[in-house]
Formats: C-alpha cells, structure tokens, sequence
C-alpha cells in the first residue's frame, strides 16, 4: 500500500509539475526535462506513468474533466444558481489550482494538432445543457430558452473573458469579469422569481466550492 500512495504521489507531483510548465512555455515550447527539473522526478519515473509528452499533456487537458464532475456536486437545489457557480467556481479554482491553469492554457492555445482539445469545451458545453434543461423542466428558466444554444453562449463567453483577464491582470479579475457576465446573461435566461434570488456576489465561489468539502471535494 506504501509504495501504492507513493506512486500516485510521484505521478500527482509530475502532472503538477507539467501543468506548470505548460502554462508557462506551451506545449510545442516545453520540454521534457523542464518539467523533470520541476518534478525533481527521473525520466524513468515520468515515463512509467507518462509514455510520452503528448500522454501527458492529454492528462493535464483531461483534469477539466474531473473538475465537471466534482461540480456535479453542487449543492442546493436550484438548478440556474448550479448553473452561475460552474463558474463562479471555476474562477476562483484558476487562482489556487495550478493543474487546471494548465489545462487551460493546452485547451485554449492553437499548437500541436497531436493534441485533442475538444474534450473540455465538450464536457462544458454538456454539463450546462442538462443544468438548463432540468431547469426548464423545473421552471426556471424562460420558456423561449434554448438549452444547447445557451450552453455554446456561456462556454464561450466564459472561454473568451478567461483569456482577456489573464492577458490583462494574470487573471486577478476574472471573478468581477464572470459576475458582470452572468448579471448580463442569466436575466434573459432564469425567471423573474428565480434571478431575484440567484447569489452572484463577490466570493461566491469560494462559499460554494467550501460547501463542497464535506463530501470530499477540495
């Protein structure tokens, strides 16, 4: 079991360790031994877990994934305020969590075509179209609302203001920037009775990604 914890350790460290480097330099200009150097790993060990730079890079894009699925989570029952946290949650996530900048930065940047990038914008794109469908079966959501249409404005909405913000201020105001999205976007999108009551303040997604603790989520 000891040596179990270890590797998943060693092989936590070095997807760390590349996410850094890939946010930094990018995939076509980052190297293998840079990110040994970060990891202060041996090429033996990267490559047991990594066969090769591109499985690795593909492993920093898949950590969007796991983030879509620990925000399943969500608490609460409405489903336009799950719908605001995805990414009020989100930004406050890019400040603190090194793996996700990355795989940001390999999603988002136009390099090597050996790299799938669609995986995140996809995983997205679904999750707010069931939050918007079972809205609108729940009566939150306008009746005119097309779920998928909506779900494409926001992640890419999302996708453009993320890049904007770090290229200006290294992402320092992208929770002010998501605010004023949704304050603009969910009145055309929830009912009166449901936007009056959607929590859209400074902090929220540190209060809601806290609410997400006891379940085991960080």
């Amino acid at each position: 079991m000891a040596k179990q914890d270890r590797a998943i350790r060693t092989r936590q460290n070095i997807l760390e360790a590349a996410a850094v480097v890939f946010d930094e330099r990018g995939y076509d200009a980052a190297t293998i031994n840079e990110i040994l150097a970060r990891a202060e790993v041996t090429k033996g060990a990267l490559y047991f877990h990594f066969p090769s730079k591109e499985d690795l890079a593909h492993a920093v894009i898949d950590a969007q994934a796991e983030a879509t699925s620990a925000l399943l989570d969500l608490p609460g029952g409405c489903r336009m305020q799950r719908l605001v946290d995805l990414g009020m949650v989100f930004s406050h996530q890019l400040l603190t969590d090194p793996v996700l900048r990355g795989s940001v930065r390999l999603t988002m940047e136009h390099g090597s075509p050996a790299l799938h990038r669609s995986g995140p914008f996809t995983g997205w794109t679904e999750l707010h179209t069931r939050l918007l469908v079972e809205g609108k079966e729940r009566g939150e959501v306008l009746p005119d609302v097309v779920p998928w249409e909506v779900a494409e404005l926001i992640v890419g909405a999302f996708g453009g203001i993320n890049a904007l913000s770090q290229t200006l201020s290294d992402r320092a105001d992208l929770e002010r920037r998501a605010i004023v999205l949704y304050e603009h976007l969910m009145p055309s999108v929830a009912v009166p009775a449901v936007l009056a009551r959607l929590d859209m303040a400074p902090g929220r997604g540190a209060r809601a990604l806290a609410a997400l603790e006891p379940v085991g989520v960080a």
